[in-house]
Order: structure tokens, then C-alpha cells, then sequence
């Protein structure tokens, strides 16, 4: 049986952002920026990736490493939207990045978070 991650706010925010990123990425395809387009897909997803590794990490310095790598993907992610928001123009989707930021400031709660209960 799988887990119920709807109930984790990160989680869910993170699962959605990727969706929400792999439909933006037809529009980069669409415009001939595939090589971004891989980029944003790679870093994006991989946010999600890291944050449902870290709901079974082995520890809690694991599980911080985890989403310690989940920020690192989130601010590379956050540079490639930068780049497609100046090059896209109309087309960007600006809800990335309020999602993107609502995503980083979880991460950075939950790691603070951590870190003092882990002392």
C-alpha cells in the first residue's frame, strides 16, 4: 500500500510542481528551446525526487541531506525560469515561480527545522 503524501504539504507541493513544470516544458519544446527545456525538466523534477527520497531517509542528518539537495535543485531550477522568463515573454508561466518560492520556503523551514531538533 502506498503512503498517504497528500497529508504532507512539501510532498504534495512538490508532485504538482512537476506537473506543473512538465506541461510548461511542451511550450519550451514547442519553441525550439529544447536544450533549456531539458534543463528546467531535469532540475525541476528533481526536487520532487529529492523530497520523496527524504520521506524514508535513513536518519535525520540523511533526511537534511536530502532536502539540503531538493534547495540545491530548487535554486538551479529557480535560474533556468529565470532565463525562460526573459526569453519567453508572454509565454512564461509566472505560477512557477510563486510555486517554486512557496517550494524553497518549505524546504528552508523544514531544514532549519531539523537541524535545531537534530542538536
Amino acid at each position: 500500500m502506498k503512503p498517504d503524501f497528500a497529508k504532507n504539504p512539501l510532498v504534495k507541493h512538490a508532485i504538482e510542481y512537476s506537473i506543473m513544470v512538465i506541461n510548461y516544458v511542451t511550450i519550451l519544446e514547442n519553441n525550439k528551446k529544447d536544450v533549456i527545456a531539458k534543463q528546467v525538466l531535469r532540475s525541476a523534477t528533481s526536487i520532487g525526487a529529492s523530497v520523496m527520497e527524504a520521506q524514508s531517509a535513513e536518519s535525520k542528518a540523511d533526511f537534511i541531506h536530502k532536502l539540503k539537495i531538493a534547495d540545491k535543485e530548487a535554486h538551479e531550477t529557480w535560474y533556468w525560469l529565470y532565463l525562460c522568463e526573459q526569453t519567453e515573454g508572454d509565454n512564461f508561466n509566472s505560477e512557477l515561480n510563486s510555486k517554486l518560492n512557496e517550494i524553497m520556503r518549505l524546504l528552508n523551514a523544514i531544514i532549519l527545522s531539523s537541524k535545531k531538533s537534530n542538536n
